[in-house]
């Protein structure tokens, strides 16, 4: 472990971020809490002419990419590579193809520069992109997940704990949005089509919010089948599938109780600021409810860009910071892993 031992401690690491977890290769640098780059190559308009995310294709973009767009990212944020503290990685969760290639790529450039390697769970990446936003924001505060394959609500109580008030029994947010798009008959990736198609649409259909009184548990299979169902029968009886009103219904389900559980969560708590992070939080309708939300409940709201909540390296580096403070350094041993708890 003494390839660790160079400069570490400091207030504000210049640190090298690298996402690889499913179909974008992104690279990024942070000084403290100072994003100085972002760079992303996706292979996302390769994968949607097979409806979805093939595992073989994004790992090979990933191993053409990798190099390039780490070499951007430095050269955009005007530093070199011997002026780097650490390097973050994402290990998991995600493809364990495009995975390792992202570690692979990590290890040796932490072995060569002698600094330390800093592997992060890409779910608490998506929760330290807040800490991008506002330079300002401290602990405690509560938190919304929202992503292709995690639903939650926490208590950051501090930057390294979280307490988890509750999440989704079964399919998550941003899954339920794919599978949902793909009986309307949309192309990937299924949430931002959604989204545009809504705005067509008016939530009138009755579709179920699976998630009532206080309970801070959430569902999505439910509200998946009701669509699945609404849709069959239109098609069953000749009659047209209104998609606009289907996409509408179906995104207010899915959504308001999001927002609802946040609010009563940061209250309940006590806490003064809300952060919200993950793909889902991209979604232009989840923002605008949120934030009114707060505004009437009072409460300070951090969101990230849209572009910060999609996956990229800018909240990879975000939470090497974090570990670096903590002084959490990985060994080089460190593997992928294609599933990883929250905490």
């Amino acid at each position: 472990m003494d390839y660790i031992q160079r400069q570490t401690g400091k207030e504000n690491p210049l640190i090298l971020g690298i996402e690889s977890s499913c179909d974008e290769t992104a690279a990024a640098v942070i000084r403290g809490r100072e994003l100085l780059s972002n760079e992303i190559i996706s292979s996302a308009s390769t994968q949607a002419i097979y409806g979805g995310v093939v595992p073989e294709i994004a790992s090979r973009v990933h191993v053409i990419a990798i190099d390039e767009v780490v070499e951007r990212a430095l050269s955009r944020a005007g530093v070199k590579k011997e002026e780097l503290d650490a390097v973050a990685v994402t290990y998991g969760a995600g493809l364990l193809g495009s995975l390792l290639v992202g570690l692979s790529f990590a290890k040796s450039f932490a072995y060569t520069l002698k600094i330390p390697l800093l592997a992060v769970n890409h779910v608490r990446g998506h929760l330290a992109a807040a800490y991008l936003d506002d330079e300002t924001l401290k602990p405690p505060f509560v938190s919304l997940l929202a992503s292709g394959g995690h639903t939650a609500v926490l208590f950051t109580k501090t930057e390294t704990e979280f307490e988890l008030l509750g999440s989704t029994l079964d399919d998550a947010a941003g899954e339920a949005f794919d599978k949902c798009a793909r009986v309307l008959g949309l192309p990937y990736p299924g949430g931002p089509n959604i989204e545009r198609l809504a705005k067509e649409g008016t939530p009138c259909i009755p579709f179920p919010k699976m998630c009532k009184g206080s309970e801070m548990r959430f569902s999505y299979s439910g509200l998946k089948t009701a669509v699945i169902n609404y849709c069959h029968t239109k098609e069953q009886k000749g009659e047209a599938v209104p998609k606009a009103d289907v996409a509408a219904s179906f995104q207010s389900a899915a959504l308001d109780v999001l927002v609802e559980k946040t609010v009563q969560a940061a209250l309940q708590k006590g806490v003064s600021a809300v952060t919200a992070g993950g793909g889902v939080v991209a979604n232009g309708y989840l923002r605008e409810k949120l934030a009114a939300a707060c505004q009437k409940a009072g409460l300070k709201l951090v969101l990230p860009e849209k572009k910060y909540c999609t996956d990229n390296a800018a909240m990879i580096a975000s939470e090497g910071r974090i570990q670096y403070q903590a002084g959490n350094f990985s060994p080089l041993s460190v593997n992928a892993r294609a599933a990883i708890p929250l905490r």
